[in-house]
């Protein structure tokens, strides 16, 4: 049984390194694995392949990554992609618990403050002019909004904003900016600003929420 396995798709290679082998074998196996392949390639063109390398349900240190990809770096013709696992770190659990909740926020916000938050916001707070809200997920307003609201600031474009923005000097959607004016909204807390199949933020009403993101789903949470 070999605890280095070589695998070729149709857009590259995978290295899956088994899980039930000690880490020493995997090095001696890896270094042989790549002495073969450099042996095959000898007399080949001059093309680096990259690998992704998969180590199943094991997480490798920074210091057992760091020797793994010595050991490639020897051959001139290979690189190392990535190294993946298939399962997380508390801290990145954590981090992904933290996105998925819906926040409180009763912050005020004034002129030249620049506020970050996590997951999506219910914003009960007030946000003066020259100030800027900045969520990673969707923000549902029902505070006073003068300065610039952003949702999806991580560059997330399924994010929405849900609430009366009339007062606001901008709103923005991931890399996506446009500035309010009558014509587009009205003080109305049914309006839902969103980023439309053409790229573009666009406007509608809570009716249509449903249709728009239709996986739109909330958590409770609290800041």
């Amino acid at each position: 049984m070999q605890g280095v396995i070589l695998k070729g798709y149709k857009d590259g290679y995978e290295i899956i390194l088994k899980q039930d082998f000690g880490f020493d074998k995997i090095l001696v196996e890896l270094r042989e694995l790549f002495n073969n392949l450099s042996a095959e390639k000898k007399n080949a063109d001059e093309t680096v392949i990259s690998f992704d390398i998969k180590t199943e349900n094991r997480l490798f240190s920074a210091d057992e990554k760091q020797k793994i990809e010595k050991i490639i770096s020897e051959y001139r013709n290979f690189k190392v992609h990535k190294i993946e696992s298939e399962v997380m770190t508390i801290e990145d659990a954590n981090i992904l618990k933290e996105n998925d909740n819906v926040h409180l926020c009763y912050l005020t916000i004034r002129s030249g403050q620049i506020v970050d938050l996590k997951g999506d916001i219910l914003f009960l707070g007030k946000l003066h002019q020259g100030g800027q809200l900045r969520a990673a997920g969707n923000i549902f307003v029902m505070g006073e909004v003068q300065g610039v609201i952003h949702a999806g600031f991580n560059n997330n474009t399924d994010s929405i904003i849900v609430g009366d923005v009339s007062a606001a000097s901008q709103v923005r959607i991931g890399e996506l900016v446009d500035i309010i004016d009558d014509e587009k909204v009205t003080n109305s807390q049914d309006t839902v600003i969103y980023v439309n199949d053409l790229h573009i933020i666009d406007y509608g009403n809570r009716d249509e929420l449903k249709s728009l993101r239709p996986k739109l789903f909330n958590h409770a949470g609290g800041y």
